[in-house]
């Protein structure tokens, strides 16, 4: 049934925590209904909502059917934080129903109440129900919204033909209760697909010292390599992340963070953990040289030129590459500025990978530092998939659903 899928020998829904936050919209009275089905169906609820949204539905009577306080203001003494932990929280954030204007806000990084302040630190999958009148849906400026906002890789329901608030009869109903129930159902069982799986990612830079206090890195963040690991985390797999030197924070219970600072580190702890992994994915920009000594007290500027003598450090995707067996899953990134498709391709084969993600120091807005990106995947199943420039959120999404694909 739709409020109850059965994967694997248990109900998707049990258990399942779910944060709905309401806005200023007619369409706010079905959410009472929405959160019977809900706990009905197992879930946990959490009510959040703006404060033109009290105008349409009682936080008593949603206090009632949750057993859970209604939150609202920013300032309540004991909400401040929240806003940060309910993202961390829920398995699922409902925006329902989101109104035009709270769409607009949500598309260009507004924040100005509670909801919006925790939809914007939200980490957890973020799907939104939206809700106006038919000639609001159709404005060019609201489908502009509705697009940034899944190029973020938010999932937007469709809205509904028929009866609206204005009177009229067109486009722009919120989405049915029980149609809600059933498309959060769908996503937690397509979120479960790596149920089970043992997942590693490196990310980050290396820092190659050269003496107690300065050091050979590189721009990376890690940002592309921590969406990677929730991505995967979020779909069930239990993730083994280890990360370079990055100010990258993540707090999932199925990511286990392991912190190195030198290319040796990252190969060691890579190393360590590979035979019990099923898929790999080597997304840190790991230094190729490293200094052959290693001053134990900083260097003194001299007038004489100073010259470093520096050696190869180990080729981790290489090592893993040839290690792989039959069932792990080898996944590269290659960051080229000219010929890149020859250069990724071979790097493809010379690594003995089984997909290659490229980036290109040629996209604006993408790579180091940025948080949007543009890939082109390749595959050995003869793959060319290029990307739009997004967010790498939905980045993230599109090379974990490639791997699923490619492992069927």
């Amino acid at each position: 049934t739709p409020l109850a899928s059965k994967t694997s020998g248990f109900f998707i829904m049990t258990g399942k925590k779910i944060l709905i936050g309401i806005t200023g919209s007619i369409a706010a009275y079905k959410i009472p209904h929405l959160v019977r089905l809900l706990t009905k169906a197992g879930a946990t609820v959490q009510v959040m909502m703006t404060p033109n949204a009290k105008d349409f539905v009682s936080p008593l009577v949603l206090a009632t059917l949750t057993q859970q306080k209604v939150l609202v203001d920013m300032f309540d003494q004991d909400t401040w934080s929240n806003h940060v932990m309910l993202g961390r929280w829920a398995d699922v954030m409902l925006i329902a129903p989101a109104s035009c204007n709270t769409l607009a806000k949500m598309a260009n990084g507004q924040c100005d109440n509670f909801l919006l302040a925790t939809y914007m630190s939200a980490t957890c999958p973020v799907m939104i129900a939206p809700a106006m009148d038919e000639d609001m849906w159709h404005h060019p400026a609201t489908q502009q919204n509705l697009n940034s906002l899944k190029s973020f890789g938010y999932h937007v329901l469709d809205v509904e033909h028929g009866s609206l608030a204005s009177g009229l009869v067109g486009m722009g109903r919120m989405s049915e209760p029980e149609a809600i129930v059933s498309a959060i159902d769908i996503f937690l069982s397509q979120q479960a697909t790596l149920q089970g799986l043992q997942a590693l990612v490196t990310a980050g830079p290396t820092y190659e010292n050269i003496d107690p206090v300065r050091f050979i890195g590189n721009h990376s963040s890690g940002k592309m390599g921590a969406a990677l690991a929730l991505d995967m985390a979020q779909k069930g797999a239990t993730v083994h992340l280890i990360l370079g030197p990055s100010q990258i924070k993540l707090d999932h219970p199925n990511i286990k963070i392991t912190r190195v600072q030198s290319a040796q580190q990252m190969y060691d702890a890579t190393l360590s953990v590979f035979d019990q992994i099923d898929i790999a994915i080597m997304s840190a920009a790991v230094a190729d040289y490293t200094p052959m000594n290693i001053a134990t007290e900083k260097i003194k500027k001299q007038d004489a030129e100073l010259t470093i003598q520096l050696t190869k450090t180990k080729d981790i995707l290489h090592a893993v590459g040839h290690a792989k067996k039959a069932h792990q899953t080898v996944v590269g990134f290659a960051l080229e500025s000219t010929n890149e498709k020859e250069y990724a391709l071979g790097k493809l084969t010379k690594k003995n990978a089984d997909i290659i993600v490229l980036n290109s120091t040629k996209n604006e807005g993408a790579g180091f530092g940025h948080d949007t990106n543009k890939v082109t995947i390749f595959d050995t199943k003869g793959a060319n998939h290029t990307t739009a420039l997004m967010s790498k959120t939905a980045i993230a999404n599109t090379i974990i659903n490639h791997i699923i694909t490619f492992r069927q």
